[in-house]
């Protein structure tokens, strides 16, 4: 359990970082997912977490600021209830029922939230002109555990077509590709006035 822990803890630092350090005016950006801008790459994990941590954990996720509003608040108060129940063994080692058959709420939010806030950063801060760099462990940990479910990941609908990359590209440029990213994605809307 503490693995994961430490595991969600280095990962949303990291996108608690970018989130604080958005640009003013930067938060209506273009990202690299079709249709999002960077305040939706917020609103998206502060959307979907509570929800799947309700229907298959039983947890009660306390409303967080509007993201349309504030959308470091949002974050921030999502990020701050997900490391209290991490932080807990008997939140942390329930059993639940998740989209893989049956697992600890530890497992599913290291397996699904940690993973979806690692890409997310990249997502951010490519929109936003920040340090787009991974945490290089966790993208080699990433890409590793992936790769063998190709086909299963495509077919859920959540990953668009794999893109090309040079086989000697870089880790994360692998792991972003894989994702459906352009690792070469970049915002190219001038100023934000």
């Amino acid at each position: 359990m503490s693995s994961y822990v430490h595991r969600y803890a280095r990962v949303a630092d990291g996108f608690g970082q970018r989130v604080r350090e958005v640009p003013p005016g930067a938060w209506d950006r273009p990202t690299p997912c079709a249709g999002w801008v960077a305040r939706d790459v917020v609103g998206h994990l502060v959307g979907w977490v509570p929800g799947f941590l309700s229907s298959f954990a039983g947890l009660d996720v306390p409303a967080v600021p509007a993201v349309e509003v504030d959308p470091v608040a949002a974050w921030l108060a999502l990020d701050e209830q997900l490391r209290r129940w991490l932080a807990d063994p008997a939140v942390a080692e329930r059993r639940c029922d998740g989209p893989g058959g049956t697992t600890t709420v530890g497992a599913a939010i290291d397996q699904l939230v940690t993973n979806d806030v690692l890409v997310h950063t990249w997502d951010l801060a490519r929109a936003t002109g920040l340090d787009d760099r991974l945490d290089p462990d966790e993208v080699d940990g990433m890409v590793e555990a992936m790769e063998p479910f190709d086909q299963q990941l495509r077919a859920s609908g959540h990953y668009g077509p794999r893109v090309a990359v040079h086989p000697t590209a870089s880790a994360q440029d692998r792991l972003l590709a894989f994702l459906g990213r352009d690792p070469a994605w970049t915002w190219a809307g001038g100023t934000d006035g």
